[in-house]
C-alpha cells in the first residue's frame, strides 16, 4: 500500500459516470474526470513556521471533493489512486 508523506492524501477517485440520466450511454473519450473519491491513506500533516506538526483534518474513510486538475495519477496492484495534497481538498462528503 502507498504510504503518502508530509500534508498528502492518498484517494481511490470515484467511477466515472457511463451514462447520463436520460439512459445514453457515455463513450470513454468523453467521460468526464471525476472529481470525488473516498481517501484510503492520509499522511502525518505538514509543520509549520515554528516546526510544530499540524494535523491532517481529513481521515481514511472520507469522501472528498478535490480539483479537477489536482494531485497525482499513480497505479498500484493494478488499482489506480491519486495523491494529492489535502490544501487541493475543496470539501468532505
Amino acid at each position: 500500500m502507498i504510504k503518502p508523506l508530509a500534508d498528502r492524501i492518498v484517494v481511490k477517485p470515484a467511477e466515472a459516470e457511463q451514462k447520463t440520466s436520460s439512459g445514453l450511454f457515455i463513450p470513454d473519450n468523453a467521460k468526464e474526470k471525476p472529481m470525488q473519491g473516498k481517501v484510503v491513506a492520509v499522511g502525518p500533516g505538514r509543520k509549520n513556521d515554528k516546526g510544530e506538526l499540524v494535523a491532517m483534518e481529513v481521515k481514511v474513510g472520507d469522501v472528498v471533493l478535490y480539483g479537477k486538475y489536482s494531485g497525482t495519477e499513480v497505479n498500484v496492484d493494478g488499482e489506480n489512486y491519486l495523491i494529492v495534497k489535502e490544501s487541493d481538498v475543496i470539501a468532505t462528503l
